[in-house]
């Protein structure tokens, strides 16, 4: 196949739009509220924080969002990402199901991250912005953003929960090949870090904790603005471009999924992945099941409340709806770093409580298993955070082999463990420890919720 062929094939299969599955949904998601007044924020209540373009894309109701020409020219670099058959790993198996992923780990940064971190940097870039600062716990959120920011010029300032930026020095290092600065959080620097450190001198540090310092920031700088990773709608949004491959891909393999598993932390890389086919399903299309998978030591989907809450520790951020495990919540350092938050993106709560959507804890141990027999059939060696996919994906195929059904599985494979290799020596070794939240913790987080009479 010649270059230029290929090239026109790749261009008909990266999208020119993303999609947003609120035009889609029985319900619109429920309101923003603001901590002080507990009204529905607007506009101008964000822009301390972010550039009106994202603004306006967080409360789009449009069932498509163009994306910008040289936001689509740096996509190119990488997209469309590939799509694989895992014939070995089904062959491994046993079992007569159709094992599809999505492989986002092509990309410059090694995940699906810069999906949206070159958009959102595009925005940015085109209000005035000079600097962004963020959180990230695994660090794939950090570098990404900082890959971006060198794409537009922009300074960028990474908050990096204590624990990852311990465990994964690789990925600081990633971040400061690309002009970024990267920060152990909590910190000294700002007044969310220091009232952790005062309380709790040792203190490992968690993604809430580090969106406050990020923001508070943000919000002291006029030339500042914030770059968050996942949670929120228009992050959700960019990533859309995953799951509209995907289709088109499946199209040409002349497949459809019955099952979507995905990895859930805030959401992003599911929403990626499913949100697509959710949206097809809701306009009359095929039935699938989706299945989110999160981490057993942080089960936001499945033992959090359904609330109102701050995004972040230091409650700085405005009160959104979602499954949470409340605010305070501090998981314990389990290897996924990229999955230590203590809340699901509202847009994936309300998919879970409309029934849309289901979802599984598991193990870390259990999650590194599925990984190291994902590697030796198919020769990818997974980020921690996408075993806990690698997982659910195994159990789908064990469960279509005991009832002899074949069915078509589809996953992202949001990102690669090269950074992750300490991890792996440990749980190699045996080393790995089994890490729980603590009942107690999760107990008083959740009875601190703010009270927010339900609609």
């Amino acid at each position: 196949m010649s270059d230029t062929v290929k090239y026109l094939l790749d261009e008909a299969r990266l999208p020119k739009e993303w999609y947003n599955i609120v035009a889609d949904l029985p319900r619109p998601p429920d309101p923003v509220l603001h901590p002080g007044t507990l009204k529905p924020v607007g506009p101008q209540d964000l822009e301390p924080l972010f550039p009106m373009a994202l603004i306006q894309q967080e409360i789009a109701a449009e069932r498509l969002v163009e994306i910008p020409g040289p936001v689509r020219d740096i996509y190119r670099q990488w997209r469309p990402s590939p799509l694989y058959r895992a014939r070995r790993l089904e062959r491994a198996l046993g079992t007569p199901a159709r094992i599809y992923y999505k492989y986002e780990g092509v990309s410059p940064a090694g995940s699906h991250k810069p999906n949206t971190a070159v958009a959102q940097a595009f925005y940015n870039k085109q209000a005035g912005v000079k600097r962004l600062t963020t959180e990230t716990g695994a660090g794939q959120w950090g570098s990404a953003l900082a890959f971006a920011g060198a794409l537009f010029g922009l300074e960028v300032r990474v908050y990096m929960v204590k624990v990852s930026f311990e465990q994964k020095p690789y990925r600081k290092a990633l971040m400061e090949a690309w002009g970024a600065q990267c920060v152990a959080s909590p910190s000294s620097e700002t007044s969310a870090g220091r009232r952790v450190l005062a309380e709790h001198a040792d203190s490992p540090g968690s993604l809430g904790i580090a969106i406050s310092e990020a923001v508070e920031v943000a919000a002291r700088h006029a030339d500042t603005k914030y770059a968050l990773g996942s949670v929120l709608n228009h992050v959700l949004l960019h990533q859309t471009v995953i799951g509209q491959e995907a289709l088109s891909q499946l199209e040409m393999a002349d497949d459809y999924p019955d099952v979507i598993v995905g990895c859930t932390g805030g959401g992003s890389n599911f929403a990626g992945i499913a949100f697509p086919f959710i949206g097809a399903r809701l306009r009359g299309g095929p039935d699938v099941r989706v299945v989110a998978c999160e981490p057993s030591a942080c089960p936001s989907l499945t033992r959090g409340r359904y609330a109102y809450d701050f995004g972040d520790t230091g409650h700085l951020t405005p009160l959104v709806r979602m499954h949470t495990l409340g605010s305070e919540f501090v998981p314990p350092g389990f290897h996924a770093g990229g999955l230590r938050y203590h809340g699901m993106a509202p847009l994936v709560s309300l998919l879970q409580e409309l029934g849309l959507i289901e979802s599984r804890a598991y193990s870390q141990t259990s999650c590194f298993e599925a990984g190291i027999q994902f590697a030796r059939a198919e020769g990818i060696l997974p980020a921690p955070e996408a075993n806990h996919a690698v997982r659910g994906v195994v159990d789908e195929a064990l469960r279509c082999k005991a009832e002899g059904v074949s069915r078509t599985i589809l996953f992202n494979l949001c990102g690669h463990g090269h950074f992750d290799m300490q991890a792996y020596i440990d749980y190699q070794a045996g080393k790995l420890e089994e890490l729980a939240h603590d009942e107690a913790a999760l107990s008083s987080a959740l009875a601190k919720l703010p009270k927010v009479a339900a609609e």
